[in-house]
């Protein structure tokens, strides 16, 4: 989901200071020992050239990967992975420029083999209507539905509960106004894919939700942002057997969590909410874990029995941020600005939501993707369609 802005917000933004640096965070690990991990982070343009095209699908946000065995390892050849994203569009691209008639959809998948970037091993895909124009892979149609909405895409995963379906989070959105920011997600619906094929994909069923909300203290909430999945099934590394379902409170971009087991997943009475000391029935009672974060997010397992929440740092600025943390709900410590991205400095670009994709990673580096947008987009896309697409870098902690 794309990052909501203020002008305060904005204002911070526009004033952070451009310098790359390395921080370093002490923590204790699961034998109470205290250690220090160091970051280090370096473009990855292999991967970013992967999102670079210039016929068809030429860009689009809100990357999350997901691999289609469910199994989150890392180095594997012949791994098939799932990239959904959020509004894409469509098109011809000569010179950077999208030639006219392009078209925005509001959501678009990516089908790859193996975890090398290479271009013959990836495949874009959007659907067409009837007389062959691009529309949405996914619109709402469940009781949840308003008119005039359209899906954004959260994360998914395989559920090895229930036949390894996929599940993805969808986002009610309607626009409010003419501007790249004038628009509200309203409700969190969960699309049930039960054969997550390049064929099967186009059936699925929508099961609404109530986790998408307006809390009295922390302002509009919904999850979706974040999955992991810590089963040994996935080969977490230690598992506990529940799925982790991070949310946004949007009052202070603060990180909410919800779990459950896996055959649960689509009984929601069976779910429950970190309250901020421990696991409790009911949606209301959820308490913020971390504030600062973006809309969407990863929570990924290291070595050493912690975990790295990666994320861009208020939502919306050219710092990805990475919070260490000893569970999976934390507590998280401070952030570390593990990397400064250079478009804003560069080109006036808005960084926003990084996250990582562990399977795609290596032992101690992590791949991390980010989107980049401006605020004066509608005009801006139709003149560099550069500006547009997820980009890429590797994050070393050790």
């Amino acid at each position: 989901m794309r990052s909501s802005i203020s002008s305060t917000l904005l204002a911070v933004f526009l004033f952070t200071g451009c310098c790359q640096e390395i921080k370093r965070e002490v923590e204790e690990n699961s034998l109470g020992q205290p250690e220090v991990l160091t970051f280090t982070s370096k473009p990855a343009p292999e991967w970013t050239a992967l999102m670079e095209r210039t016929s068809g699908w030429f860009g689009a946000d809100g990357i999350y990967s997901i691999p289609l065995d469910g199994v989150e390892d890392q180095g594997v050849e012949g791994k098939q992975t799932l990239f959904i994203f959020s509004d894409t569009y469509i098109g011809e691209v000569e010179n950077n420029v999208p030639r006219p008639n392009n078209i925005m959809v509001n959501n678009s998948v990516a089908w790859m083999t193996g975890v090398k970037p290479l271009k013959s091993a990836i495949s874009f895909e959007f659907c067409t209507d009837m007389e062959g124009r691009p529309t949405s892979y996914f619109a709402p149609t469940n009781k949840k539905n308003n008119d005039d909405e359209y899906f954004w895409l959260g994360d998914g995963f395989i559920n090895h509960k229930k036949n390894n379906a996929l599940y993805l989070f969808a986002y009610h959105v309607h626009k409010t106004g003419p501007n790249v920011f004038d628009f509200l997600a309203t409700n969190v619906s969960i699309l049930k894919i039960k054969n997550p094929t390049p064929q099967g994909i186009r059936t699925y069923e929508q099961i609404p939700t109530n986790l998408g909300f307006v809390h009295p203290s922390y302002g509009r909430v919904y999850f979706g942002s974040g999955i992991f999945v810590n089963t040994k099934k996935a080969k977490a590394p230690y598992p506990d057997g529940y799925v982790y379902i991070y949310g946004i409170a949007e009052g202070k971009k603060s990180l909410l969590a919800a779990r459950t087991k896996p055959e649960n997943f689509e009984h929601f009475n069976k779910w429950t909410f970190w309250n901020g000391t421990g696991w409790v029935k009911g949606v209301k009672n959820i308490a913020p874990i971390t504030d600062g974060i973006s809309n969407e997010l990863s929570v990924t397992p290291i070595e050493d029995g912690r975990y790295l929440l990666t994320f861009t740092v208020m939502g919306i600025s050219d710092k990805i941020g990475m919070k260490v943390g000893s569970s999976p709900v934390g507590p998280f410590g401070e952030t570390n600005e593990v990397y400064t991205c250079p478009e804003y400095r560069d080109r006036g670009l808005l960084p926003y939501n990084a996250k990582a994709h562990f399977h795609l990673s290596k032992p101690g580096e992590l791949l991390v993707s980010y989107n980049t947008i401006t605020l004066d987009f509608w005009n801006d896309i139709q003149r560099d369609a550069s500006i547009y697409h997820p980009r890429f870098v590797w994050v070393t902690y050790r």
